[in-house]
């Protein structure tokens, strides 16, 4: 049983300590299975708010009166499932998810008193509404970095995959684990490919044969092939893959900022940033699934339609 909080739609765009309430953040609140399904009313239809691909998802008021969404997960569910809509996102829908995610990323981490470090960032924590924009999901293994901190030393948890290597491999967390987690994302997003998946053409994680293309200048390779070329500029793409590839270098400070990110995406000139470096590729038994969460605490999983579901991965 998993508690999604909200973040409350007062909240705007604000310097660091200037949000209202942004001193009461505090880590996840545990609420026993009794308190849970009184809030749903015994998680009845009345309070159903959706379906996700493991799990339905209900409103529920808890006895504060504040309003919660609750995840029931289906142990062992084979709802979820690769799509039959793979293409279906065109260019500008999915440059204009990547700038949503930059945005986002760019608030959690600058916008507030401490920086908020989601730790899991993935596809399929990336949820698209009606006019497919993105909103970032599951908060359940956030964490604060104080402003007097560089990084945090602590258990890793996360997604393999989409983790930096200094936070899998020794524990150091830091805002620019997100960063690299958004780097990896980006390239899914431009490839309609996931992280782990090898093709006929490549035996090749996503990430190696994206820095691999990138050396040799046949940035476009790693383009979706259902993408109509005709509706992208490839300058534009290939400036793009650039940034994901320096969201996944190595040392951590060379990695940028996600408000600059944010900068580099919306410029019409050419970037004047140092060339990306390469990333250090992290080895793995190949039969460990990228989207298999390992954590030292409790996580979530999407609640409404992800990325991935439209992208029909």
């Amino acid at each position: 049983m998993i508690l999604w909080h909200q973040l409350s739609r007062k909240s705007k765009l604000a310097p660091r300590g200037n949000i209202l309430g942004a001193s009461e953040l505090q880590g996840p609140v545990i609420y026993s299975y009794k308190d849970l399904k009184s809030a749903t009313k015994n998680f009845s239809e009345e309070t159903k708010l959706g379906e996700g691909g493991f799990g339905d998802v209900y409103k529920g008021t808890l006895e504060n009166g504040n309003i919660i969404a609750v995840k029931k997960l289906a142990i062992s569910s084979s709802r979820a499932k690769a799509g039959e809509k793979r293409g279906a996102l065109n260019w500008k829908q999915r440059f204009d998810i990547i700038f949503g995610i930059a945005r986002g990323l760019a608030y959690l981490h600058e916008h507030f008193h401490v920086c908020i470090i989601h730790r899991d960032i993935k596809s399929s924590n990336i949820l698209l509404d009606d006019d497919f924009l993105p909103k970032i999901a599951d908060f359940g293994l956030v964490r604060l970095l104080p402003e007097d901190q560089s990084h945090l030393s602590t258990g890793f948890a996360g997604t393999l995959g989409y983790t930096a290597p200094e936070y899998a491999i020794h524990g150091q967390l830091s805002e620019k684990v997100d960063t690299y987690s958004f780097g990896i994302v980006v390239l899914e997003i431009i490839s309609g490919r996931r992280c782990n998946e090898m093709t006929a053409e490549s035996t090749e994680f996503l990430l190696e044969q994206a820095w691999k293309l990138y050396e040799d200048g046949m940035h476009l390779k790693l383009v979706d092939e259902t993408l109509d070329a005709n509706e992208y500029r490839g300058e534009e793409v290939k400036k793009v893959i650039e940034i994901a590839l320096m969201c996944t270098q190595s040392p951590v400070s060379t990695r940028p900022t996600m408000s600059e990110i944010v900068v580099l995406l919306v410029s019409d000139h050419s970037m004047e940033v140092t060339r990306p470096t390469q990333p250090t590729l992290i080895e793995k038994d190949k039969k460990v699934r990228s989207d298999t969460t390992t954590t030292t605490s409790s996580s979530t999983s999407n609640a409404t339609a992800s990325f991935t579901e439209f992208a029909g991965r």
